[in-house]
């Protein structure tokens, strides 16, 4: 058996030797240099950009701008961003081009001989601005009077608004359900930005291939929407253009959206039409890439929640506003799993829900692991665990008579995807837990290293919360994944001794490829050693989708299924070699209808729950988390310790997130603190004391063998069960995070 087995990473080898080649180990010596000029203008509008004198200088190449990009607009959802701010462009775009509306907007790109000429170009650059009004957050935003950062966004009922998106779920009635519930719970909560922090900071090469085809190497999460995009915006045909991902160091979302492949693709275009040949290399230090890619977006609910004396829901009433920066992004789908989240993966007969994406001048929030359920999940859990205080019913308890389960009716009126599993899920979190057990002591500590534990200032507490996260793409996207397997073998009658499996999905470090090659396997009968691989390449590859959403191994496991299925077919009816394509289209979703969110969202969900354990220095405001128990419904284990790596890798982003990732952007919407040394994401010494995984596999019924999607519900629970134990050790509630030392003494006293 392949599937549930434990073989050698494909990668794990040139990895732990240094031999895997990542984007910015691929550039060759001799390469050109490309530098990005970030426009540094949170706001403002460009009277003026003469480029001579850069030209002019020695060792320069190219200097790129506006006027070069024949069509100077992307976006991945929608095209309200330039490629770069310009006001002398002869291309098309939807979008006025000649304002900054961020820092880290794109003005130029020169191309050198060498790094000192390119920055030498970079600095000689003649530029002159008109500063306009900077919209720094959701209360400028929405101001009385605020500038329009979009005024081209016409198409908004009531017209332009920088609350350019919204949301609604109308269910029941809320209004006189209110006179059910004997306890109701009311408050604002304000959750954080996260930085995705991957090992790789942003780099890529480009080159015209010997089929003429415009390449271009890079990190992304989708190789088939980066090439669209560049498409887009070079105005050539999909397949002009190829986009291949070597080696990818990490992603969560980051990725998902433009950073270097358009400007990559449009040098590599433009100088060969000059007759330069030479490759293109560009790398972003870590400042750059802080400042230039979008973040977890920051925001703001309120929420008021309502329940019975025996602790079931009665009503939810909640307003969740998301900063979407200065660009769309993701920001509309993103803002739709946080709608849903904020009612918790409950039955919930009554709610009154409205979700607003903002535009500001900040930077952009988009795609990041959970996608917008952690922040609802945040305060969905919140609310509950106040409303089993209140109750005096265990935060257990409570769950175990709100779960949604097999045949409930979800959020926005339509019944759940069957394979509902939470109730298992909680259950077997509590029992591993001991939750029902008074809390076991934990070693003491003190915050410094210097001095002992002060154990009178210690107090323990713990906490608990669940959430559910779709797998696949969701409100009606179009969702599809391609695999291509070519089974080989020597004579007519016997079976295939080997098979080449052609394949999209991109594996952004969580083993995607290993678990890959394990179906194939599977599905074609065959030992994982006679699978050979070819990755994330558009010419080799059909569309696989995007590695997010927590859906790439549902997907392309069900692609791989049908794909070796028509492999064997043809191997039965006599070619050899016997090719099998396959596009794996999975049930259609639904858009929210615009006054009621009545829809079926989502074909498929993953199941977690978390129990956490801590000690908090009530004179210092340190918390240490003694012990987390992360519990979850996998479907089936493609690969056990894939898993397990994805549980803990996401445990220790959900507690940097939780405790310590605390991104700063000022009142003139700059990013403040665009350093690790500054913006701080836990090392070794500051994670759990202990983490314990438990997995679950109850099938998921459409998934491959059963699988659904994990990879995000690491994320979804913690920071409110984190809260939920900080308040059983000290009798505050926290409504943001992250719980620094000063924000934890603060609210302490």
């Amino acid at each position: 058996m392949s599937v549930g087995g434990r073989p050698l990473r494909l990668d794990a080898v040139d990895k732990v030797t240094g031999a895997a080649t990542y984007p910015g180990d691929r550039i060759p010596d001799g390469a050109l240099v490309a530098k990005v000029v970030f426009t540094d203008q949170p706001h403002a509008r460009l009277v003026r950009l003469d480029t001579a004198a850069a030209e002019a200088l020695p060792g320069v190449v190219a200097v790129l701008t506006g006027a070069d990009v024949p069509v100077n607009e992307y976006g991945l959802t929608k095209f309200d961003q330039p490629v770069f701010v310009s006001i002398d462009h002869s291309g098309r775009s939807n979008v006025p081009c000649d304002v900054s509306r961020w820092e880290a907007d794109h003005l130029a790109l020169i191309v050198a001989e060498n790094t000192a000429a390119a920055d030498a170009a970079a600095a000689a650059l003649d530029v002159e601005w008109e500063p306009l009004p900077i919209i720094a957050d959701i209360d400028a935003a929405l101001a009385p009077g605020a500038p329009l950062l979009h005024p081209e966004d016409t198409d908004l009922p009531g017209g332009p608004n920088n609350a350019y998106t919204h949301y609604k779920i109308r269910k029941g009635d809320v209004s006189s359900a209110w006179a059910q519930a004997v306890v109701t719970v009311e408050a604002t909560y304000e959750v954080p930005y996260q930085e995705h922090a991957y090992l790789q900071p942003e780099a890529g090469l480009s080159y015209v291939d010997d089929d003429g085809r415009i390449t271009v190497e890079v990190a992304g999460q989708w190789t088939h929407e980066d090439q669209e995009q560049i498409a887009h915006a070079l105005d050539l045909p999909a397949d002009r253009v190829r986009v291949i991902y070597p080696a990818i160091g990490g992603a969560f979302g980051g990725r998902e959206d433009m950073s270097i492949q358009i400007v990559l693709a449009l040098a590599a275009f433009r100088l060969h039409e000059l007759g330069e040949t030479r490759p293109i290399g560009l790398r972003w230090s870590r400042e750059e890439s802080i400042v230039g890619h979008h973040k977890r977006h920051r925001g703001r609910i309120h929420a008021k929640w309502g329940a019975d004396a025996d602790g079931k829901i009665v009503a939810i009433e909640s307003t969740a506003w998301l900063d979407a920066g200065a660009y769309n992004y993701t920001s509309n789908k993103v803002l739709g799993n946080c709608h849903l989240s904020q009612a918790g993966p409950y039955e919930v007969p009554n709610a009154h829900i409205d979700s607003y994406a903002v535009y500001t001048n900040a930077v952009p929030g988009g795609a990041f692991r959970g996608f917008g359920g952690p922040q609802g999940s945040f305060v969905a859990e919140t609310q509950l665990n106040r409303l089993a205080e209140a109750l005096g019913i265990s935060p257990v308890e409570i769950r175990r008579r709100n779960t949604l389960r097999d045949g409930s009716i979800g959020i926005t009126q339509s019944e759940m995807p069957s394979g509902v599993t939470l109730p298992q899920v909680i259950d077997a979190c509590a029992e591993a837990a001991a939750f029902d057990q008074p809390l076991r002591d934990a070693e003491p500590f003190s915050p410094f290293a210097t001095l002992a534990p002060a154990t009178g200032d210690l107090l323990r507490g713990r906490g608990f919360a669940c959430a559910y996260k779709n797998v696949g793409f969701s409100f009606g996207f179009p969702e599809r994944c391609e695999a291509r397997i070519v089974l080989h073998g020597d004579g007519d009658g016997g079976a295939p001794t080997s098979a080449e499996l052609f394949h999209a999905g991109a594996d952004v470090g969580q083993g995607a490829h290993t678990a890959f090659v394990q179906m194939a396997a599977e599905a074609t009968g065959l030992p994982v050693e006679a699978i050979t691989a070819h990755f994330s390449d558009t010419s080799t590859s059909g569309d696989s989708g995007s590695a997010s959403a927590s859906r790439l191994t549902f997907m392309a496991g069900n692609s791989i299924l049908g794909a070796a299925e028509e492999a064997d077919k043809a191997w039965r009816d006599g070619d050899r070699p016997a090719i099998g394509e396959f596009r794996y289209v999975p049930p259609p979703t639904e858009m929210l209808d615009p006054d009621t969110g009545i829809c079926q969202p989502n074909f498929s969900y993953g199941y977690v729950a978390q129990a956490v354990e801590l000690t908090v220095d009530r004179r210092t405001g340190h918390i240490v988390v003694d012990r987390v128990v992360s519990t979850h419904d996998v479907g089936r284990a493609i690969n056990p310790d894939l898993v397990l790596g994805q549980i803990e890798g996401g445990l220790a982003q959900a507690h940097g997130y939780t405790l310590s990732e605390r991104l700063r952007v000022g009142d003139d919407a700059r990013i403040l603190n665009p350093r690790l040394s500054t913006y701080l994401i836990p090392g070794i010494g500051d994670l759990p004391t202990e983490m314990e995984s438990v997995v679950l596999e109850l099938a998921d019924p459409r998934g491959p063998w059963g699988a659904r999607g994990m990879a995000e519900m690491p994320m979804m629970s913690y920071a409110p069960a984190v809260v939920a134990a900080l308040h059983d050790a000290t009798g505050v509630w926290f409504d943001t995070f992250p719980l620094t030392p000063d924000r934890v003494l603060e609210r302490l006293r």
